[in-house]
């Protein structure tokens, strides 16, 4: 079994994070911080509330949809604000089944850290949001902060809204994608479970194991 690391690394350099000491050894007996989080820090999952005014909150998600069978698409090397669409998803789209969990490589967290990072990310495509709804996909994983324009209010809408009404859950923030060697990995990613939360930092990881039978490759929709 390998145990990949998707996560990116949260310290206070990261947007959205504050680490500051709150006890130490020398003055308290014990070693402590205070953690001040944007609920969508890094890498981390949103919830459908996020953008549906009466949407669930993060810890209403479904937890068998967060752990489980995931396909990789590699689309690497993405182009700054690359649109996505369902074409692009041809090389896997026999395997696709209702639940499934689709990762979308495009290397685009080694750009983390620079404003094109943000400003400048590879895209899902409202075209390809609506047919992922089709296809009752279950979970969708990227490598940029977004799966839509930071910068476009009704882009940024309209693709997450799409997602969220077709139950999609969605995981943005990525990272080491490129590290993976199977095309169908095991899949983990999992909030903190906060009340009417709209979003939260995840540890995601992939398991990669020697023989991999996905004797569930989907979850029910």
């Amino acid at each position: 079994m390998r145990v990949v690391d998707l996560s990116l690394t949260v310290n206070s350099d990261m947007p959205g994070v504050s680490i500051t000491t709150a006890k130490t050894i020398a003055s308290d007996g014990w070693n402590a911080t205070t953690l001040s989080l944007y609920s969508h820090a890094g890498t981390h999952m949103d919830a459908p509330c996020h953008f549906l005014e009466g949407g669930s909150t993060i810890d209403q998600h479904r937890l068998e949809v967060l752990v489980g069978p995931a396909i990789v698409l590699d689309l690497s090397p993405a182009s700054p604000r690359q649109l996505t669409t369902v074409e692009d998803l041809q090389p896997i789209k026999d395997e696709i089944r209702p639940g499934c969990r689709i990762l979308f490589r495009t290397d685009w967290s080694r750009r983390y850290g620079t404003a094109e990072y943000r400003n400048e990310l590879p895209r899902i495509s409202l075209e390809l949001a609506e047919w992922l709804v089709e296809q009752k996909v279950g979970l969708i994983g990227v490598e940029p902060p977004s799966v839509a324009d930071v910068n476009n209010i009704e882009e940024l809408t309209d693709v997450h809204q799409t997602l969220f009404r077709g139950d999609v859950v969605i995981v943005e923030g990525l990272t080491n994608l490129d590290q993976l060697t199977q095309q169908t990995v095991e899949f983990i990613a999992l909030p903190l479970k906060i009340e009417h939360g709209d979003g939260c930092p995840v540890r995601a990881i992939a398991i990669e194991r020697d023989s991999f039978h996905p004797s569930s490759s989907s979850t029910p929709h």
